[in-house]
C-alpha cells in the first residue's frame, strides 16, 4: 500500500457527524477518503477497555476517491470512546489515527500504534445560567481590603506577623528545614469584601470566588483546620452569611474554594499540636476522625499531601468523612449552601475520588439545584489520568466545568510569538471537540490566579500584550476569571509574590478602565456569552474568529505583531460596528471584505 492517500477530519461534519462530544445515547457517523478501494475497519476502544472492530460501508466518489462510512449508536458507550481506522489491502495493513499532539483534527497514517481519535460520550447536565453567563473576581481574602474602621487586625494568630504597611511584598519566613516557622498576615476580612462589593459590581463582575475562609494557621487557608467556622482573622460565620445577603442583593454570587484531599496537622481532625479541645486522630486511635487519615506506623508516620508532614491526607471515601462532609443533614455542604454560597470549587480534584465527587454533586443538587461544582485541573479535563485511572469529571454527574489552565498556556504563547495563530486554533479546538458544551461553555477561563505568576509579570510588564490576551480571554466561550489586582496592573512572580495585596489607590487607571470596558462588552452581548465557535485561518500573528448566536454575530480579530495586518478571505458582508470604539462603522460589500489591524491592536465587530 505505497503512497496511500487518506484523510479524516474528526472537527469536519463531513468526516464527523455530530460535531465534538455527544450526549449518550445519540448516534455518530465516521468516515474516511481514500483514494482506491480497499478494506476499511473502525477499531473501538470503549472506556472500560472492551475492543470493538466494525467494518465501514463503501461508497465511490465522483473524483475517483472512496469513502468508507459507519454509524454507531452510544447508548452503552459514556465515557471517553476512542477509535482508528484500519486501512487493509490484501495482506498489507495501515492505521489511521489522531496527529501526533493528539489535537483531533485532521490525523495521519500509522503502520503500527495509532494515536486514537477521542469521542467524549457524557449524560445531559444543568448548569446553571448565572454561572456561564457571568464574570467570576477571585479574591485571596487576606490580601484584599481590611473593613474594620480603624484598621485593626482581627484576632491576630500566635507566633505570626503582621506587615507593616498595607503594601509591603510578601515574604515567607522559613526554618532551617524549609518549612513555614511563621505565617504572615496583612488583615483582610469578610468585611472588607463587603464594603468593596460595589466596586467589584462596576467592574462588571457578578461572581465572587473566594479563596478557603475556614479556620486554619496558615494566611491562605489551603490547609483547613475547622471546617464549620469561618477563620476569626476573617470574621464570623454570620458575617459570612451577610456577605451573600448583601452581594445578592446586589446581583453578585459566592462561590466558596474547599480543600477534601486533606487537612492542616494542627486541625480539630488531626490536632497533632493538642490547640483544639476535640481528641484528634493523632492523639488517639479511638477518636471519631482515626479512620479518616491513613496511618503506616501510628501515630507518626502518615500519608500527606506531597509528603508534607503538616498535611496530612484524608481517606475520603471513609463513611464518617463521607457523612460529616456531605450525607449528614448539616454536612459541611449543606451547612455553607444555606448561610448562602451559590457553589463550590473543589481545590485539586485530581487527589479526589470520582465517586466522591459526585456524591457531593448529588447532595448540592438536592439542596439546592441553581448551584454550581466546579473543578481545578490544569490539564484536558475529559481525558485526565489520575493515578493510573481515567477520570470521569466531565460524564455529566461530576463538576460542572473545569480551571481552563491550558486556554492560559495558549494564550501565553501565541501573544508572546512562541506558536502561530494556526497552531493556536488547533488546541482551542482540541478542547472545544473533547468538552461537553456545557463544560466547555463553563469552564473557568484563567489568565492568573493565586497559583500562577501574575500574567503582567509573565508577558515582562507588556500592557499592550496584557490587553489582547484580555480580549480573546472575554471574547471566547467560557467564563472569565478576573484575579484580584490584575485589573489594576499588579505585578507578582512566583509564590508568594504572586500574592500581594491590592493597591487600593494605586491603581493604573487606564488599565482598570479598559477591564470595565472589555468586561461590559462581554456582559452585554449574548454572542459573546452563549454564541457558537467559528476560527478562521488568518494570518500567523493574526487571530480572528466569531461568535454566532440566533441573528448576532460578533467578529474578533486580534493582532499580537509588530506590524500592521490586512486581513483578507474573511466573509464580513454588510454593516458593523466597533463594540470598544462604537464610533468606528465598518460596510463591507461581498465576501471579499479587507480589514486592517494595527499593531498589538484588536478589534471586537458585531453585526448591525
Amino acid at each position: 500500500m505505497d503512497g496511500i492517500q487518506a484523510v479524516h477530519d474528526s472537527q469536519s461534519i463531513k468526516f464527523r457527524k455530530p460535531f465534538g462530544a455527544v450526549e449518550v445515547g445519540q448516534k455518530v457517523k465516521l468516515s474516511i477518503n481514500v483514494d482506491r478501494e480497499i478494506i476499511v475497519a473502525v477499531e473501538f476502544m470503549q472506556f472500560d477497555g472492551t475492543r470493538l472492530n466494525i467494518g465501514m460501508q463503501k461508497e465511490y466518489l465522483n473524483n475517483g476517491e472512496f469513502r468508507y462510512s459507519v454509524e454507531i449508536d452510544t447508548s452503552d458507550t459514556l465515557g471517553i470512546l476512542e477509535y482508528y481506522f484500519i486501512l487493509i489491502d490484501g495482506y498489507n495493513r495501515l492505521y489511521y489515527g489522531n496527529n501526533d499532539e493528539h489535537l483531533g483534527g485532521i490525523g495521519q497514517i500509522y503502520t503500527y500504534n495509532p494515536v486514537p481519535y477521542q469521542i467524549t460520550v457524557y449524560e445531559k447536565s444543568y448548569t446553571p445560567s448565572w454561572y456561564k453567563e457571568g464574570v467570576v473576581y477571585q479574591i485571596l481574602i487576606d490580601r484584599f481590603y481590611n473593613g474594620n474602621e480603624d484598621k485593626t487586625i482581627n484576632s491576630p494568630k500566635k507566633n505570626s506577623f503582621i506587615y507593616g504597611r498595607w503594601d509591603d511584598n510578601p515574604m515567607y519566613i522559613k526554618d532551617g528545614f524549609g518549612k513555614i516557622a511563621r505565617w504572615d498576615f496583612y488583615g483582610g476580612n469578610i468585611k472588607g469584601i463587603i464594603k468593596k462589593l460595589d466596586y467589584i459590581k462596576s467592574l462588571g463582575a457578578n461572581i465572587i470566588q473566594l479563596s478557603p475562609v475556614f479556620k486554619s494557621s496558615s494566611c491562605h487557608k489551603y490547609d483547613t483546620g475547622n471546617y464549620e467556622l469561618i477563620d476569626e482573622m476573617f470574621g464570623t460565620n454570620n458575617e459570612f452569611k451577610e456577605l451573600c445577603v448583601v452581594a445578592e442583593s446586589k446581583g453578585i454570587r459566592i462561590i466558596l474554594e474547599i480543600v477534601l484531599s486533606y487537612t492542616s496537622s494542627d486541625s480539630k481532625y488531626f490536632n497533632k499540636l493538642g490547640n483544639y479541645n476535640e481528641i484528634g486522630a493523632y492523639q488517639s486511635p479511638n477518636s471519631k476522625y482515626h479512620e479518616w487519615y491513613k496511618f503506616t506506623r501510628y501515630p507518626y508516620q502518615y500519608e500527606s499531601w506531597w509528603g508534607i508532614a503538616e498535611r496530612p491526607n484524608i481517606n475520603s471515601m471513609e463513611n464518617g468523612y463521607m457523612d460529616y462532609i456531605i450525607n449528614n443533614n448539616n454536612s459541611i455542604i449543606k451547612k455553607w449552601i444555606e448561610l448562602g454560597c451559590s457553589g463550590w470549587r473543589l481545590n485539586v480534584i485530581d487527589e479526589l475520588p470520582d465517586e466522591f465527587i459526585e456524591a457531593i454533586r448529588t447532595r448540592m443538587q438536592e439542596i439546592n439545584k441553581n448551584t454550581v461544582l466546579l473543578g481545578d485541573i490544569w490539564d484536558d479535563a475529559s481525558n485526565k489520568v489520575s493515578y493510573s485511572k481515567r477520570r470521569k469529571y466531565l460524564q455529566g454527574k461530576e463538576v460542572h466545568a473545569v480551571t481552563n489552565y491550558p486556554l492560559r498556556e495558549y494564550l501565553i504563547n501565541f501573544t508572546k510569538g512562541y506558536i502561530t495563530s494556526d497552531i493556536f486554533k488547533q488546541k482551542i479546538m482540541s478542547l472545544y471537540e473533547n468538552y461537553p458544551r456545557e463544560s466547555f461553555y463553563g469552564n473557568i477561563n484563567v489568565i492568573g490566579t493565586n497559583d500562577t505568576e501574575r500574567i503582567l509579570t509573565v508577558l515582562d510588564g507588556n500592557i499592550e500584550l496584557l490587553r489582547l490576551i484580555v480580549v480573546i480571554q472575554f471574547t471566547l466561550p467560557g467564563v472569565p476569571l478576573i484575579y484580584y489586582g490584575d485589573e489594576t496592573a499588579l505585578k507578582g512572580g512566583k509564590e508568594p509574590d504572586n500574592r500581594k495585596s491590592y493597591p487600593w489607590g494605586k491603581e493604573d487607571k487606564d488599565l482598570s478602565d479598559f477591564y470595565d470596558k472589555i468586561v461590559n462588552i462581554r456582559n452585554n452581548e449574548n454572542g459573546l456569552k452563549k454564541g457558537d465557535l467559528i476560527i478562521h485561518e488568518t494570518d500567523p500573528e493574526v487571530f480572528v474568529f466569531e461568535r454566532n448566536y440566533e441573528n448576532e454575530k460578533v467578529i474578533i480579530l486580534v493582532n499580537v505583531s509588530n506590524e500592521q495586518k490586512l486581513i483578507k478571505g474573511i466573509s464580513l458582508n454588510g454593516s458593523y460596528v466597533n463594540l470598544f470604539n462604537i464610533s468606528e462603522k465598518y460596510k463591507f460589500v461581498g465576501n471579499n471584505s479587507i480589514m486592517s489591524v494595527f499593531p498589538h491592536n484588536f478589534k471586537i465587530l458585531r453585526k448591525i
